[in-house]
């Protein structure tokens, strides 16, 4: 950093502050961030402000690990990439100003202008980075656990379990559907699964090839595989597709297929 930004910063900081101030209000109205209290935003503000003036005079590699810190604190708190972006921008501004007034020598300007966008660069570089990462990390994480409550297997009665599917079945959810069933049918020691598609909103042939494709690994593994929930419209493709969903039983609703598995398994339901 030029000797001359250090100390027009060491000189003038309040005057700094308060114009770069005035400059992150327009920010803060750009960003939709007006919902937020004004003592939060404003605590926010001062950090961020205090932050960055410190950089100033932080060695490079030691600044680089207290960006990713900081970065790291508001992307978990929801605030936006552009507020801190656009923030950089308007703190180039105002030190830009300053330096104008204070500089009359046009070569020293530039050469003090090429160093202030080299490292405010950097620092938006560097910011841009780690909220990248750190949302595709968020958002892996949150597929992952989306998937593994997307394929439940539930116990609902001695040896009968149930499957309830709702929305779309790519590959990757097939492959789980078939692990979670594998696994349950094992570990409940179930003589029966249902598999219930009321809440698939479409059944086209793959999602029939994965669920026939599940219900017969069900049958090596030595139970049997009900599929419920066909409503008039899936059971219309399913004939027009022309897809043989013959070799497992198959129920509109839920009720006929626990029924059905009560029969299986040689129980039934009586009124007291």
């Amino acid at each position: 950093m030029q000797p001359y930004i250090i100390s027009l910063l060491n000189n003038k900081r309040d005057a700094v502050l308060e114009h770069w101030e005035k400059e992150l209000e327009l920010v803060r109205s750009n960003n939709y961030l007006t919902t937020i209290t004004d003592d939060v935003y404003e605590n926010m503000n001062q950090e961020f402000m205090r932050f960055i003036i410190s950089q100033v005079t932080t060695d490079q590699e030691e600044a680089k690990g207290h960006l990713s810190s900081f970065a790291e604190k508001y992307i978990q708190a929801g605030w936006p990439l552009s507020y801190f972006t656009q923030g950089l921008q308007a703190f180039r501004r105002v030190l830009l100003a300053f330096l104008s007034e204070n500089e009359s020598d046009v070569q020293a300007l530039l050469a003090t202008f090429s160093d202030l966008e080299e490292w405010i660069d950097g620092i938006v570089n560097q910011l841009v980075h780690d909220y990248t990462g750190n949302w595709e990390d968020i958002i892996e994480m949150q597929k992952l656990s989306l998937l593994e409550l997307s394929a439940p297997l539930i116990p609902v009665l001695d040896s009968v379990t149930v499957m309830p599917l709702i929305g779309t079945i790519d590959t990757a959810r097939a492959k789980l559907i078939m692990e979670n069933l594998l696994e349950g049918v094992i570990e409940h020691r179930s003589q029966v699964v249902l598999i219930d598609i009321t809440g698939v909103p479409v059944v086209d042939t793959m999602v029939a090839h994965h669920i026939i494709q599940a219900s017969e690994a069900v049958r090596l593994v030595g139970a049997t595989c009900i599929l419920v929930g066909i409503r008039p419209e899936i059971a219309q493709t399913i004939v027009n597709l022309g897809i043989d969903l013959s070799k497992f039983p198959t129920k509109s609703t839920l009720k006929k297929g626990i029924e059905t598995a009560l029969e299986l398994t040689n129980k039934k339901m009586i009124d007291l």
